[in-house]
């Protein structure tokens, strides 16, 4: 950590989201060269690296925060809040950083024993082939939409182990030192292309055992960390995962309702008498049917936050209907600051929409990572709604 840390718990999560906050206009001037070169500038990780804010989940003993799961939430959403991509890269190497975390003490001292503000990126699609060896596996492939990787020293990986008893895929989650992968230019998108989400390959690259996790024990709460003290790795998997992309969502609608209400007094409503729209009803309706809609997403990002929290202070994960619930926060909360953007860019007009308006990029960014797979909401709702009614087995493992 660079700068040393507050006295309290509380006092350390409140200066990480003030430091977030302090780098909104540095933040926000690169933002449109991250959409342009689909990278983040150097200048802004190095930025948030040097404020501790990619080391919020990384382990306090070794370095860094470990920070609850409300602080990674506020500082994405403040960062979201300057550049859609760097909130959701924050996130997504907050949340590599935690899985590496679960890992046995060997492998995190690999991370992070020499270098505190290693990062780590996070694919979990078990792409890959898998050949078993002495000591561990060797993979070969590729791992797609590896958002951050271009900013990670490591990274972790889905891989398929084979087959359990029952003949089901058994699945691992790996991690890879980014010296021995390449990466393929492949991230050509409408949005997001600030985070860089290209493509990993690896071609035959040894992982030993103490870098390999059973996905199935994970989702179980059962990681290989030693440090079962330690509350923030025993948290739920999938809460984690979510958690890490809703603060960059609510950033970007909050980014979006102060720039239309900040031009409003000095923009007409176009085929009517008025000549602010800030006299406008149909504009009042729409701010204010948007702000609430932003208000809501925070609430339910936060209920999530502290579900998944309390489970592991109390020892584990939420009972199963909990976490279904915070998977449909999870998606709710992406869908609430569609809509509330939505409502805002009708409201404040078609220019809104031309290349030259900030608020056109970060429509197309929250466009585009709402459709992210663990947040589309149909599936949310069905994941909640099978909980409810206490159908058995559910669509998705991800809860």
């Amino acid at each position: 950590m660079t700068a040393s840390a507050p006295a309290s718990a509380q006092d350390q999560e409140t200066a990480l989201v003030e430091r977030a906050a302090a780098l909104h206009d540095l933040v926000a001037e690169d933002a449109a060269e991250a959409d342009r070169e689909r990278r983040l500038t150097d200048r802004v990780v190095d930025a948030i690296t040097d404020a501790g804010l990619l080391s919020l989940t990384t382990p306090r003993r070794l370095g860094g925060y470990e920070a609850d799961l409300a602080t990674l939430v506020e500082v994405t959403r403040e960062l979201g809040r300057a550049c859609s991509s760097t909130g959701w890269v924050a996130g997504i190497l907050n949340a590599g950083a935690w899985l590496a975390a679960t890992l046995p003490e060997q492998a995190q001292r690999e991370v992070w024993g020499e270098n505190p503000h290693a990062r780590v990126a996070g694919v979990l699609a078990p792409t890959a082939e898998v050949e078993h060896v002495d000591g561990g596996i060797v993979v070969t492939g590729e791992w797609g939409w590896a958002s951050g990787s271009l900013h990670a020293e490591w990274t972790m990986a889905g891989a398929p182990l084979g087959t359990d008893a029952d003949g089901r895929p058994e699945n691992a989650l790996i991690l890879l030192p980014m010296s021995e992968l390449t990466i393929k230019d492949t991230w050509f998108v409408a949005g997001m292309r600030g985070t860089g989400s290209n493509t990993l390959v690896a071609e035959r690259v040894f992982v030993p055992e103490h870098r390999i996790m059973s996905m199935a024990a994970a989702l179980d709460g059962e990681y290989r960390t030693e440090h079962a003290d330690e509350a923030l790795y025993r948290a739920s998997l999938p809460g984690v995962l979510m958690l890490a992309a809703l603060g960059p969502h609510v950033g970007m609608a909050q980014a979006v309702l102060e720039y239309a209400t900040a031009k409003a007094p000095r923009r007409s409503v176009s085929s009517t008498t008025y000549t602010a729209q800030t006299d406008s009803v149909a504009f009042q309706l729409r701010l204010a049917e948007a702000a609430i809609k932003i208000d809501s997403a925070l609430m339910h990002a936060h209920r999530a936050a502290a579900d998944v929290q309390s489970a592991a202070e109390a020892g584990g994960l939420p009972e199963p209907l909990i976490r279904a619930r915070v998977r449909m926060d999870s998606g709710w909360v992406s869908t609430l600051c569609r809509e509330a953007i939505d409502d805002l860019m009708t409201a404040h007009g078609s220019s809104g929409f031309a290349d030259f308006s900030p608020i056109a990029r970060i429509w197309r960014d929250q466009e585009t990572s709402s459709r992210h797979a663990i947040l589309q909401t149909d599936v949310c709702k069905e994941v909640y709604g099978k909980a409810l009614l206490g159908v058995e087995p559910n669509v998705s493992h991800l809860i």
